[in-house]
């Protein structure tokens, strides 16, 4: 039984809550559990989507600073690579994810955060990486899905700095996806991801894979890994039907079965 992590599915919305007061700290208990909880929800045919929350006052203000202090080389090596397992876990989830940030999310509670496809975050989040302060880096993919999404430049300038970006300054740098008043955070990433696990599954599935292949390769490669995905869901039950209820019925009125 997880002590610091639930997963509940409701309506076909897997939420995965991390509940370590006072601030969901990442220590490596909690990232052994959510890495579990990420691995069931992709398990559970019945999660079409999944949502990550902090709970309505903080997503997570990073790893567990008391606990990193002792480490010493041969430690960091060792459980840095667990910690990248666990954050991967979350990353390799095949279906729709949604960081809902509230308040804080800050070094691995922003990396987590990263690991999402899509982030709706309240309007007094605060969101930065300030490891440098601490005489480190980033050591949960910070540096690389963080330059990924927003550029080198402004990864850079959060980085260099460790400063704490405001929820609209997020925005605009295409850090988080949508901003809404605190208190609608989880209810706004909870219905954007009830409404994408009535999706094409298999489809959905193809597409994350297609968008990583263009961060992963050259343009000829992610081309191609495209038009592969492309060309098999032709093969699909889902196709037939999506097409079929297209023409009879207009766009948006497919129901899928993931076949």
């Amino acid at each position: 039984m997880a002590e610091f992590v639930t997963l509940d599915v409701a309506d076909g919305v897997g939420t995965i809550t991390l509940q370590r007061p006072p601030m969901n700290a990442l220590n490596t208990q909690l990232q052994q559990e959510f890495a579990d909880a990420a691995r069931r929800a992709d398990a559970d045919a019945s999660v079409g989507a999944v949502v990550v929350y902090g709970g309505p006052k903080v997503f997570a203000a990073g790893a567990d600073v008391k606990q990193m202090a002792e480490w010493d080389y041969a430690t960091a090596d060792l459980l840095s690579r667990e910690l990248h397992a666990a954050f991967a876990a979350v990353e390799a989830i095949s279906k729709p994810t949604i960081a809902a940030v509230t308040g804080y999310a800050l070094g691995g509670g922003l990396e987590l955060a990263l690991c999402c496809d899509l982030r709706v975050a309240g309007d007094n989040a605060k969101l930065g990486l300030p490891e440098i302060l601490l005489g480190i880096i980033p050591g949960a993919g910070g540096t690389q899905r963080l330059t990924r999404l927003v550029g080198p430049s402004r990864a850079k300038d959060l980085i260099l700095t460790g400063r704490f970006v405001a929820a609209p300054e997020a925005l605009s740098m295409g850090l988080i996806d949508r901003m809404v008043p605190p208190d609608d955070v989880y209810a706004q990433a909870a219905a954007l991801a009830s409404r994408l696990a009535k999706g094409a599954p298999l489809a959905q599935r193809a597409a994350k894979r297609a968008v990583a292949a263009a961060l992963e390769g050259d343009v000829k490669a992610g081309l191609e890994a495209e038009r592969a995905e492309f060309a098999a869901l032709f093969g699909t039950q889902d196709q037939k039907v999506g097409m079929r209820s297209f023409i009879e019925n207009g766009p948006g009125k497919a129901e899928f079965s993931g076949r």
